[in-house]
């Protein structure tokens, strides 16, 4: 069965082993990102894996409209159909350096990188999300439940959440599931590599009743079950895969 794909935030970390999972259940895969350069090595990777797959690499800036207004409009042209979106492109939160105006600008940037982006690949490509069968999931954050140091991008991820129950409400009787996973602590992720010391990532993991972090990897297998045809009665419920956050680090 000829299936297709869009993930977003595809260059790194989940979306990447997201990419590269999907390859093996869809015929087409399209990588959309900002940064060209990682979004082509990881569509040569899945080249290499699997040579019957499609793929199409698109660099798109998700927080402005008039470029995902371009992208859903080549979709439309380029695209047989559209049978999973996987909106995981996100940012982390922008230094808070002090001031009423500094707070107003950090939580929209915040909001537009981690909510407004998903929304609006969303909403473009819906009329185009196969009907009845169409997956969406969206990569939320455990922050939306425990929270952490960053309040704004907290606020951000849990909104997600209730943008996909709303979501379902209406896709629902399309037949197109709409749901969200929220990773734990992922440690092999460019929000992680390099932006936290060995004291901060102890007590994380201190926090986790399975002792580690998570692997990108197995974020991507959570999400490729939600894209499966099996996961068909599976919508409007946001799945934590934390390995068992005992207490929030």
């Amino acid at each position: 069965m000829s299936r297709t794909a869009i993930v977003t935030g595809a260059g790194t970390g989940i979306g990447a082993a997201t990419a590269r999972t999907l390859a093996a259940s869809c015929t087409t895969v399209v990588l959309v990102g900002r940064r060209l350069e990682k979004l082509e090595q990881v569509a040569a990777e899945i080249a290499a894996s699997h040579p019957e797959v499609t793929t199409y690499v698109k660099s798109v800036d998700l927080t402005e409209v008039t470029a995902v207004e371009a992208f859903a409009a080549w979709a439309t042209t380029e695209l047989p159909t559209i049978d999973v979106l996987v909106n995981n492109a996100g940012s982390t939160q922008p230094r808070f350096a002090g001031g009423l105006q500094d707070l107003s600008d950090v939580w929209e940037s915040t909001i537009r990188g981690n909510l407004m982006s998903a929304v609006l690949m969303t909403e473009a490509l819906l009329p185009r999300i196969t009907s009845p069968g169409g997956r969406i999931v969206i990569v939320g954050s455990f922050a939306a439940q425990f929270g952490n140091g960053s309040i704004a991008y907290s606020a951000a991820k849990s909104a997600l959440q209730t943008y996909v129950v709303s979501l379902t409400r209406t896709q629902g009787p399309r037949g197109i599931t709409c749901n969200v996973v929220a990773p734990g602590f992922t440690g092999d992720t460019e929000l992680v590599i390099g932006r936290i010391d060995e004291e901060r990532h102890a007590r994380l993991v201190s926090g986790i009743a399975a002792g580690r972090s998570a692997s990108s990897q197995e974020i991507a297998n959570v999400i490729d079950f939600l894209a499966s045809p099996g996961a068909s009665f599976v919508s409007g419920q946001t799945v934590t895969a934390n390995g068992g956050v005992m207490f929030p680090g």
